[in-house]
């Protein structure tokens, strides 16, 4: 995996300015990187991320943290304290308002083994920071407890897209999905406690797993296998 291009000069002073002030305030105000995550809506590694200066700050960002530190926008980023009063005016002003693109904050999970996916079904807990070493993140909502899963062996290799060779990093939401054919999910054997991905396909009224790679076998969902988890992102490997 590449490193990530470090933030130009002026971004990375707001990050670091952000972070002296969070610092200078967290013991008055009892304020850590969680109570930030969860004002903002993203996990606590995002967080350092941004007080570190692996991401340059954004408005959502700078607004949620200016409010729990009570400080103005403009003491750690003006350019953002900048922008947010430009919309703010235009709106003010304006007998029309700018319409705002379809966006979703990105969001980090855990990447973890396909132990720790069985064992996550034993309890509804969230993974706690620290649980895995990798996080990666996505767009797409996976939930509360979504994690990452590289997939394993060849039966999801294809010659044609789509195609997960192993390797491929899976984003998987293991509560509130639907049961759609031809969508990507995970499943369990109720009595080995063997995890697979496979593709559901439903068929006169059967449902079956189903590998991309010919060489591998069409498994009936017959009751021996429960799904446990629709994948709903992938991250290109090997680029």
């Amino acid at each position: 995996m590449t490193k990530k291009k470090p933030l130009p000069p002026e971004l990375l002073a707001e990050c670091q300015a952000a972070h002296e002030l969070f610092l200078s305030k967290k013991n008055e105000l009892k304020l850590n990187q969680r109570k930030i995550a969860d004002e903002v809506g993203i996990s606590p590694a995002a967080v350092a991320h941004y007080l570190n200066g692996t991401n340059a700050l954004n408005a959502k960002f700078a607004s949620a943290l200016a409010r729990l530190i009570n400080e103005p926008i403009d003491s750690f980023s003006p350019r953002l304290a900048a922008e947010i009063a430009g919309l703010a005016s235009f709106t003010d002003h304006s007998n029309v308002v700018p319409m705002l693109q379809p966006h979703r904050e990105a969001k980090e999970y855990p990447l973890i083994s396909w132990v720790a996916a069985g064992e996550r079904l034993e309890s509804s807990n969230s993974y706690p920071t620290g649980i895995a070493d990798e996080w990666l993140s996505s767009t797409e909502n996976a939930g509360q407890n979504g994690y990452w899963l590289r997939v394993k062996g060849r039966s999801m290799t294809s010659d044609t897209p789509p195609s997960f060779p192993e390797g491929t990093p899976i984003l998987i939401r293991p509560e509130g999905f639907d049961l759609i054919s031809g969508k990507f999910y995970i499943a369990r054997h109720t009595a080995s406690g063997e995890h697979t991905f496979k593709q559901y396909v439903k068929d006169a009224g059967v449902g079956y797993l189903v590998p991309l790679n010919p060489e591998y076998q069409t498994v009936p969902l017959d009751g021996t296998w429960e799904i446990i988890g629709r994948a709903i992102d992938a991250k290109i490997t090997g680029m």
